[in-house]
């Protein structure tokens, strides 16, 4: 039942964490000249609009219970590069919004944090720290997270581009799994949160 509750309490977080990080993609498309995600209901706080069910909720609850791991992602804003004030350069610039919601989120969080209870701190702390590692974890130039949006604004071959996409999740896996990435980003994001929350403190 712990297991359970735990998981439950991951996903929740998670999901938190998404919808101000769909949102500021949704936001800033909206700023630079396109209007999909306002046509599409995206440009809003509300959760429901950025949750995708088998992402957020299910996966993610599943892998928890299960395994102890952790996998999710939330519901992509679609976006027109061509309706982009200055086109790949603009989606560049939505792409980073996402994990730069992820920073002021975790400071926000971090700031609450040094100014309530233990219970609520650590609460904080714990959705801060997977708020940070998320922001990191989405600057992987590999489709379809964030940083790959960068590969296109730098111009790379689109056929590249294109084969990077077909083995994306692939890859993630295998960089996260086989590598000492994912250690990495753990560290990153626990060392940034302590150091965050001492400016607080």
């Amino acid at each position: 039942m712990d297991q359970v509750q735990s998981g439950l309490l991951k996903v929740l977080i998670f999901w938190m964490l998404t919808t101000p990080h769909e949102f500021a993609h949704a936001w800033v498309a909206m700023k630079l000249g396109d209007d999909t995600p306002v046509l599409e209901g995206r440009v809003t706080l509300n959760p429901l609009a950025h949750v995708d069910w088998l992402g957020t909720v299910i996966l993610p609850l599943f892998m928890s219970i299960m395994t102890g791991g952790f996998i999710g992602w939330g519901k992509p804003v679609n976006t027109n590069p061509y309706k982009l004030r200055w086109g790949l350069n603009g989606m560049a610039l939505v792409a980073l919004a996402g994990p730069a919601s992820n920073v002021i989120f975790a400071i926000l969080l971090l700031a609450i944090a040094a100014h309530v209870g233990p219970g609520m701190a650590n609460l904080c702390g714990t959705a801060a720290e997977l708020s940070l590692f998320l922001a990191i974890f989405n600057m992987i130039p590999v489709p379809p997270l964030d940083g790959s949006k960068l590969l296109l604004a730098a111009k790379i071959p689109i056929f590249i581009y294109n084969e990077l996409a077909r083995f994306g999740f692939v890859l993630i896996l295998l960089a996260m799994s086989a590598t000492s990435l994912g250690t990495w980003m753990s560290r990153w994001s626990w060392d940034t949160t302590r150091a965050i929350f001492r400016w607080f403190a």
